[in-house]
């Protein structure tokens, strides 16, 4: 094998995918091919790096030389600079915020200080499409270990002793649940992956398959010969082309090896996976119903009992995990549950990863130990809030979760303490807003989410959300009165009481968290008919200072309904009875003269 030199990592995840980080890849390899140094210098792609705010990224190995939003135009300066003089571009380097200063090592970064890589152990290290790499940083040795020195039920244990609960949402003691997929006994078992990941701005699994997809089939592996089952399912959607191609190729690649098929590593124990493709509904990240469609039925949850444990797909015992959990199984037999089980906290061990959006400065996909609080995610890893603007509020667990507010900043994160606020865990969605977000509208964004999204089994969902959508519409767009606000409580409370499965019981959650936090911002909807946000276009009032006006007459001739007047050099007025709301008037007021409310 070749020693090389330099080592460039080019990301490789979706995100940075469509920032044209191929066209940089093939760049610094033409680039290195024409310096004559292919013998020296190696280029790969790799999963994601994380901080999906500064990409394209491409790291140089061996001195970690992290160099941040990178162009196709950048690649032949890399070269001719760092690989060939020895001279790092400063001028692609991460900047400090607080000092200006060039910082070209990730480690010294705020965004990475803080968190603690498990499940993304080697997103970003490896490239995702070469087994090799993933055996070189450990790869299988964790299923050889199973295989070879303990029995299913001291896998088991292991499992039940690192604490791992579920990373899909609601956070099950991982092992338990192998254990209740043990003991029922049957011709044929199944182990399921879980990769349908539905909730808006997540993008976790996404990004482990993308970057370490070997993990969840290492992992698979060991629940198999664990409960006993010989074949394993990895149900994901078909929107995830990027992670699905990497995942056939390690499952060929696995299958070559002899780590899937027949008689693995020379032992009786045999095992094979096979994709089942999703269509993209939310409602089949709930197991049961996420069985059915495995089974080419409707995606529908079923009442339980009978558990997927007992009778899951094709009526078989089945263990349905998400790709996180998977992915810290191999550690914890590499490492031990007692090292994994010394991270987090009491009742929640471990990490947890979190897909960072909305109005934050450091986008990104983080992981952290349990226990960490949201001011330190918000503010230390995230950077704080774009536009020095004020925190109000932060979405946690997608649509089936609540909002925190500014007085939850310090509360430590892990399953209990997030559930006694009124949120929950999700999968780990995490969504920041600011002050000029709208509450109501947001609730009103995610109801018409579920809505769409609820599989209509049982009425309280399939009635239930149209109706707390159709509230939340008329509250927005200035029709609605006290009673709505009350229907809304009301309706609220029947949905989470009778619906049928988890997520229609958690669907009012956004109208609930809201009402709880911020019920002020609804009652000045209906009262006062203004969004203190000024969010809502029907109940916003343009309005020109007379004082500030120069009467440019640049607002009337922007104006497309001609809802302006005035004479030139002296104050206009605007006809509210024509005013369509767009803001054209406000964007191109060079003077301030023109507010909303």
């Amino acid at each position: 094998m070749a020693e090389y030199k330099f080592h460039i990592l080019v990301c490789g995840g979706t995100g940075c995918l469509s920032s044209n980080s191929h066209e940089i890849a093939d760049g610094l390899k033409d680039a290195i091919k024409a310096a004559g140094m292919e013998e020296e210098v190696k280029v790969l792609q790799t999963g994601c790096f994380g901080f999906c705010e500064k990409g394209p990224i491409v790291k140089v190995l061996p001195d970690n030389t992290f160099y941040t939003q990178v162009k196709p135009e950048d690649v032949n300066e890399i070269v001719s600079e760092h690989i060939v003089k020895g001279r790092k571009v400063n001028r692609l380097l991460y900047v400090d915020p607080e000092n200006e200063k060039h910082i070209s090592d990730a480690k010294h970064m705020d965004f990475y200080k803080k968190q603690m890589r498990i499940a993304l152990r080697n997103c970003g290290f490896i490239d995702p499409e070469n087994i090799d790499e993933y055996i070189g940083r450990d790869g299988y040795q964790a299923l050889a270990k199973c295989l070879t020195e303990m029995t299913p039920e001291q896998v088991i244990e292991e499992v039940k002793k690192s604490g791992l609960r579920g990373r899909g949402g609601a956070g099950f003691p991982t092992g338990l649940k192998w254990q209740f997929a043990h003991g029922y006994q049957a011709d044929q078992k199944y182990v399921v992956c879980n990769a349908d990941e539905g909730d808006p701005g997540a993008f976790m699994d996404r990004s482990i398959l993308e970057g370490d997809p070997n993990s969840i089939i290492e992992a698979m592996a060991i629940c198999g010969y664990a409960i006993g089952a010989s074949q394993g399912r990895v149900y994901i959607r078909a929107e995830y082309p990027l992670a699905i191609q990497r995942l056939e190729i390690a499952i060929a690649q696995a299958r070559e090896y002899g780590l899937l098929g027949d008689n693995i590593l020379g032992t009786d124990f045999s095992f094979d996976i096979q994709l089942c493709f999703g269509a993209g509904a939310f409602v089949c990240g709930e197991e049961t119903a996420l069985i059915h469609s495995m089974e080419g039925q409707r995606g529908e949850p079923t009442i339980k009992p009978p558990f997927p444990a007992e009778n899951g797909f094709w009526n078989k015992p089945t263990n349905v995990n998400n790709v996180e959990t998977f992915a810290n199984i191999p550690v914890i037999f590499l490492k031990g549950a007692d090292w994994f089980s010394s991270i987090g906290t009491e009742k929640s061990k471990g990490t947890k990863v979190f897909a960072l959006a909305g109005k934050i400065n450091n986008v990104g996909l983080i992981e952290v130990p349990m226990g960490t609080t949201l001011r330190e995610v918000i503010y230390d890893i995230g950077g704080g809030i774009k536009n020095g603007k004020k925190f109000k509020a932060v979405q946690t667990g997608g649509p089936s979760g609540g909002c925190l507010t500014e007085k939850d900043l310090d509360t430590p994160i892990d399953f209990d303490n997030l559930v006694a606020k009124g949120s929950m865990m999700g999968s780990g969605g995490m969504i920041v807003m600011d002050e000029d977000d709208c509450m109501p509208s947001v609730a009103r964004f995610y109801m018409e989410f579920i809505e769409e999204e609820s599989c209509g089994k049982c009425t309280p969902c399939r009635i239930g959300t149209k109706r707390l959508s159709e509230l939340l519409k008329d509250i927005t767009g200035g029709k609605g009165t006290m009673e709505h606000i009350a229907e809304l409580k009301r309706v609220s409370q029947v949905i989470r009481d009778t619906a049928l499965c988890g997520l229609g019981q958690t669907a009012p959650n956004p109208v609930l968290s809201t009402l709880a936090h911020f019920e002020d911002e609804y009652i000045a909807h209906v009262k006062d008919h203004t969004c203190p946000a000024g969010k809502c276009t029907a109940l916003l009032k343009f309005k020109i200072n007379p004082e500030a006006c120069k009467g440019c007459t640049l607002c009337a001739r922007k104006c497309p309904v001609g809802a302006i007047s005035g004479e030139v050099r002296k104050p206009h007025t605007i006809d509210q009875a024509k005013c369509i709301k767009c803001g054209a008037c406000m964007d191109n007021c060079k003077f301030g003269a023109i507010t909303k409310n």
